[in-house]
């Protein structure tokens, strides 16, 4: 597939794109970075920035793209910008082109604020607050073919290559390991209009997302 990865120069992102590299497609990554982040023949990269106008953006976007991922993020500095108004911008301008496949990275919880009074979720609340109504666009107001992957926390260590999908209790990933399951819902049609949770666990990546 011919694939754009929207924000490849992150944490999650850039382990995505080694994936995708490593399964033969070709990647297009967004990075506000001048040096090429991947010497592969199947990589080309793309000076995207989302905080422009949806009519800049769209125009950037070749329209035979198979597949977007949107895993960028402004790390808390510009949540409206980036992770609200930015977000939403790329879905519209991805639909526009005619393009159906859209993979979201969020985060655990963001369409269920029931849960919001856990104190780590507390301290991010303008964070949350942007996923959510991003979350509610992608879902309420497109058309696209969207999955949300909505991790817990992320840490730096060892994949496991095993999760635990939708459970109660927020939970911690891998870095990897959220990766490999962004890279997994690419092909899995029954993931297709389905929003779910992930933590590591005790099932393999590809059997728990073949089970949604």
């Amino acid at each position: 597939m011919n694939i754009l990865v929207i924000g490849a120069s992150g944490r999650v992102g850039s382990d995505l794109v080694k994936q995708l590299l490593a399964d033969d497609h070709q990647v297009i990554g967004t990075t506000r970075q001048e040096e090429k982040l991947f010497d592969d023949d199947n990589y080309s990269q793309l000076d995207l920035d989302i905080t422009a106008e949806k009519d800049a953006i769209q125009s950037q976007i070749d329209k035979d793209i198979d597949a977007v991922y949107f895993v960028a993020g402004s790390g808390g500095k510009d949540v409206l910008e980036v992770d609200l108004h930015g977000a939403v911008k790329t879905m519209q301008a991805v639909q526009d082109k005619g393009i159906k496949r859209y993979i979201m990275l969020s985060t655990v919880f963001s369409l269920d604020t029931s849960k919001w009074n856990n104190p780590d979720i507390a301290d991010l609340k303008e964070y949350y607050i942007c996923k959510h109504y991003a979350d509610q666009w992608l879902v309420n107001n497109s058309s696209l073919d969207y999955t949300i992957v909505q991790a817990g926390a992320l840490k730096e260590r060892a994949s496991t290559g095993k999760i635990t999908i939708n459970d109660d209790e927020a939970g911690e990933n891998s870095i990897e390991d959220v990766a490999t399951t962004l890279a997994a819902v690419l092909n899995s049609d029954n993931t297709i209009k389905k929003v779910f949770s992930m933590q590591n666990g005790e099932t393999a990546i590809d059997e728990a997302v073949a089970k949604l």
